[in-house]
């Protein structure tokens, strides 16, 4: 099946759904469902992002802008991960536990508007490393079009521009709660300072960009390619990171790697 029989495939069945709340988290395969489910719907389609501590800087503002850009009613809600029982201790199964606790408060504003189907936006790429929060969806009967149709990462990139939206190439982003080994607490401050250590290095102009927070040991990820102007200004960036409360600070010479905090599974 080709990338536009997968997107028609996807608008009939969203067609037959009597309204959608999509998760928008603001990236790319959550913005083209979103997308996709204006198209099928108009204003029966809600777009809702969940406002909270582990949301990186800016994120909220990319969701916003992108919803205006689609032209979906957007909803932002607060949710607080951390007062989730056993998020905060990072297990194995962080993940589960605040999908778990997040569907609660979609279906709760699904119900207010009468809206009888949830979608989020996992595809099947996703599938192939660790996942969680995935158990938890499909155990609440979440809605995953990517995966009924088997839609890999890169198309769902196509789809985004063949939809023509500006967040088509734009770097996934994991919540700040991935920044942290597993079986170390996430304290709201320390997600305040992973959060600002990574807006750093942006500003700086280094695109993708991870800061693991190994007990107040900060490891930079970036691209390899970029490491070269990384050594030219390491004394700014090892000065913003211990003003922000960094012991040390170290560069992953192995370069940046989504969800690298799994490798120890």
């Amino acid at each position: 099946m080709s990338t536009d029989d997968k997107m028609h495939s996807i608008l009939k069945a969203l067609e037959n759904r009597d309204g959608v709340l999509v998760a928008l988290s603001g990236g790319v395969d959550s913005s083209v469902l979103a997308a996709l489910a204006y198209r099928a719907l108009g204003d029966g389609a809600i777009a809702v992002t969940a406002d909270s501590q582990t949301l990186a800087p800016g994120e909220l503002e990319c969701a916003k802008e992108i919803a205006g850009e689609i032209g979906i009613r957007h909803i932002v809600i607060s949710y607080d991960e951390l007062g989730e029982p056993g998020f905060a201790k990072n297990p194995v199964e962080r993940c589960y536990h605040c999908k778990k606790g997040l569907i609660r408060k979609l279906k709760k504003l699904a119900a207010v508007h009468g809206l009888d189907t949830i979608i989020e936006g996992t595809n099947v790429s996703d599938l192939k490393s660790h996942r969680p929060g995935h158990r938890a969806v499909v155990e609440e009967g979440i809605y995953n079009p990517f995966v009924e149709f088997k839609v890999t990462k890169e198309e769902i990139r196509e789809m985004a521009h063949k939809l023509g939206l500006s967040v088509a190439d734009r770097p996934s982003m994991a919540c700040l709660s991935s920044r942290f080994p597993y079986g170390q607490a996430i304290t709201a401050t320390a997600l305040r300072r992973v959060g600002e250590a990574e807006s750093y290095l942006k500003k700086a102009g280094f695109n993708v960009v991870r800061v693991r927070d190994h007990n107040g040991i900060a490891r930079i990820e970036i691209m390899p390619s970029e490491m070269p102007r990384f050594l030219q200004i390491r004394d700014d960036i090892v000065s913003e990171f211990k003003r922000l409360g960094f012991s040390y600070v170290t560069l992953d010479l192995m370069g940046f790697r989504s969800g690298s905090m799994d490798e120890v599974l």
